[in-house]
């Protein structure tokens, strides 16, 4: 079931850290997902962002090599884009910004990761 819940979804990655990066665009290629990216700055998510013509939802670490992903959400929202916030704390100012956004904080378990993706996706 829940490769159907991601079969041909295009999921953008942004992830600063290679190891969990990598093994979630693998993960999700694996369920099905069209994986776009990782990206690992806020300036390549933005790039990636605004040069892919289809993105059904979106990971985002919110602390990107000590920068933080703002940019990178802002923009997401402004194409009504649904997104999870990964995060290692608890933020109330993220959650106030986007308050239709799904979280996941870290240390997360996959399955943790998979529910919240699933949760933020559109029927």
């Amino acid at each position: 079931m829940e490769r159907d819940e991601f079969q041909g979804r295009h999921i953008l990655i942004v992830e600063d850290e290679f190891l969990i990066a990598e093994d979630l665009d693998e993960r999700f290629t694996e369920l099905g997902a069209d994986v776009v990216g990782p990206a690992a700055s806020v300036d390549y998510a933005l790039d990636l962002i605004g040069s892919t013509p289809r993105l059904d939802g979106a990971l985002v670490d919110v602390n990107l090599g000590g920068k933080l992903a703002y940019p990178v959400m802002d923009a997401l929202d402004a194409r009504n884009v649904p997104f999870v916030l990964m995060s290692g704390y608890e933020d109330r100012l993220l959650r106030k910004r986007y308050p239709r956004a799904q979280s996941c904080q870290k240390p997360y378990e996959f399955a943790e990761l998979k529910r919240a993706l699933i949760a933020a996706l559109p029927v």
